[in-house]
């Protein structure tokens, strides 16, 4: 009976939907009268000295203005056709030893912009996660090769002996230490009223307190200039190591199961482009079949923790779906942040995006991927779902030349599995060289591609494009917090970087207006292009009334009709008038 029941239900918003489209509807109505008007007046019958005069040129600017913010509007409409809310069941999940296995990618690049106690709270707060752990491991890409980090990998392997169990005995749904300790709250704990409870709870503090202690104080080693390690962040050979505990405290460590922690650090050179985050995905998507092999891949950015340890049971109600076995690619949860103020006055938190428009798009063919907070078939970022039939030469051409890499493209295939600290793979190195992706589709076709700054948003187009589908589920509890934007800085930059991806994409061959409507559906193509031309039409339009509508005030210009002009001729008249007789009776 149990198996029989849905492992999600998926609720269309009617309401919604009726409200959206009788709004188009209207809307589209006065966009056709106001675009006659323009129309009637450029092509009417007048004297032939009129295009001559300054006239003319202000309203063919304010007309072309008008049209683009119609187009945005128009294909934003795609987004509220059809709105979509979803109800997960993880109680109805198959027992623990019958889940999919999960590999977690956190990527980070400077300690100096993102902290190392930071990085190491959203790598603890996964490897809490309420999952099998035998079957969760945690990979941290280093791009930055920095000694620093790898210290912090191993006193947080050493600290999570302690606060796992801790987590799992009374429940915590914070399993992030510093926000669990910084603000918890009553309803947090299970036995938060017991004695034994907050004697443990203290401990557990006190050792966390020298957790943080021991990475300052490293931290202050290393950056001293004499005993400083000489690694440069763009220059510096691989290092992959598994974490494992050596000191002689052995305390809990043969009771408690811990997720496998693997450090990263792929080789960079400056000769060879590295291809920021999306070149550190795909080689940790490389590195993993080696080690784990797990066949759903979550990825989460450095400072954006696991706020609700059921995420991953959650993703896999879609996942192990009967309906989406073979077609769903990725389950995107929202971006949610805990340092942004209530008046938010750059909407950091991007309210709109994650209330309105994906709710809308998983309505259709499924939200795009939004770079952090999503759950990932591994084998859709291998180009297809089998390749069996598959020639040699032809894998070796996409994947490279690496045979293992090529063998762990098989179902059957079973990964190394590394228990001494020092025996490392040469094969994991080969797969974490610069030049291991040269002549091959990495980045191209295969993992997460390069073609766009924006590799999220690029990522997720192809996979649409590709027949795959994905879907949105935003629960009630924030499942990931993150660090969002608090200044104007910091946005104008985060926003030139997206605003640059999206025009790389929209000027190229997979602009979604052409390249999208032949693979995937209309709707879906129409919400990739509001996206993708959303930096260009904005940017002429708004430019164009920020200007010229008070030029031509100041040099008495009409730009738009008078409403009701015999009303306002009259009132005009009768105030005249009246200030007449005011005039009169003051000289009587």
């Amino acid at each position: 009976m149990e198996d029989s029941l849905p492992l999600h239900v998926c609720h269309v918003q009617t309401l919604s939907i009726f409200i959206n489209r009788s709004h188009a509807l209207l809307h589209s109505i006065g966009l056709a009268f106001l675009v006659y008007y323009r129309t009637s007046f450029l092509f009417q019958d007048q004297d032939p000295n009129t295009k001559a005069t300054p006239l003319f040129l202000p309203w063919l600017l304010v007309f072309a203005s008008e049209l683009l913010l119609s187009f945005t509007w128009l294909v934003d409409q795609a987004f509220r056709w059809r709105p979509v809310t979803r109800t997960v069941f993880p109680e109805r999940l198959p027992e623990d030893d019958k889940l999919p296995a999960i590999d977690v990618f956190i990527c980070t690049t400077d300690p100096d912009k993102e902290p190392t106690v930071e990085v190491m709270n959203t790598v603890l707060s996964a490897m809490a996660l309420d999952y099998p752990p035998e079957k969760l491991h945690v990979y941290l890409s280093d791009d930055g090769g920095s000694p620093i980090t790898l210290h912090g990998m191993k006193e947080a392997w050493s600290f999570a002996r302690w606060w796992l169990p801790f987590c799992r005995k009374y429940r915590l749904k914070t399993r992030s230490p510093e926000a669990y300790y910084s603000a918890v709250s009553k309803d947090d704990d299970e036995g938060s009223g017991s004695s034994e409870f907050m004697i443990e709870r203290q401990k557990i503090k006190e050792r966390y307190e020298m957790f943080k202690e021991s990475i300052r104080e490293v931290r202050g080693r290393l950056l001293d200039p004499v005993h400083g390690s000489g690694i440069t962040a763009r220059d510096h050979p691989s290092l992959i190591e598994v974490i494992q505990d050596k000191s002689n405290d052995r305390v809990q460590v043969d009771q408690v199961k811990t997720p496998l922690l693997i450090y990263v650090s792929r080789e960079k050179r400056p000769s060879h482009s590295h291809h920021f985050k999306a070149g550190a995905l795909n080689v940790l998507q490389r590195v993993s079949c080696m080690i784990s092999n797990s066949p759903y891949i979550l990825v989460l950015d450095c400072d954006m923790y696991c706020n609700d340890p059921t995420s991953a049971r959650r993703a896999m109600c879609f996942h192990l779906d009967s309906k989406f076995l073979h077609s769903l690619a990725f389950v995107q949860f929202p971006q949610r942040f805990h340092n942004i103020s209530k008046n938010d006055i750059y909407d950091s938190q991007l309210r709109c995006v994650f209330s309105v428009l994906w709710q809308g798009a998983d309505g259709l063919q499924g939200p795009f991927l939004s770079g952090t907070g999503f759950y990932i078939k591994r084998v859709s970022l291998c180009g297809g779902s089998s390749i069996q039939d598959i020639d040699l030469g032809e894998l070796k051409h996409s994947f490279g030349s690496s045979n293992e890499l090529i063998k762990s493209l098989h179902g059957s295939y079973k990964p190394y599995v590394i228990n001494d600290q020092y025996g490392l793979l040469e094969e994991t190195h080969l797969l974490a060289s610069c030049t291991y992706e040269n002549d091959t589709k990495w980045g191209k076709e295969v993992g997460f591609l390069y073609n766009s700054v924006l590799e999220d948003y690029f990522t997720g187009f192809t996979l649409h494009c590709k027949g795959w589908i994905s879907v949105y589920c935003d629960p009630l509890r924030p499942q990931f917090l993150g660090s969002g934007t608090t200044n104007l800085n910091d946005f104008l930059i985060q926003g030139m970087r997206w605003s640059s991806g999206l025009v790389e994409v929209s000027f190229s061959k997979f602009c979604p207006l052409i390249y999208g409507p032949t693979r995937m559906s209309i709707f879906e193509s129409l919400c990739y292009a509001q996206l993708a031309f959303h930096p260009i039409s904005y940017f002429l339009s708004l430019w164009c009334f920020a200007t010229i509508p008070q030029l031509c005030l100041l040099n008495d210009i009409p730009l738009y009709p008078k409403p009701f002009p015999n009303i306002y001729k009259r009132f005009f008249q009768l105030e005249d008038h009246s200030k007449h007789g005011e005039m009169n009776k003051g000289y009587g």
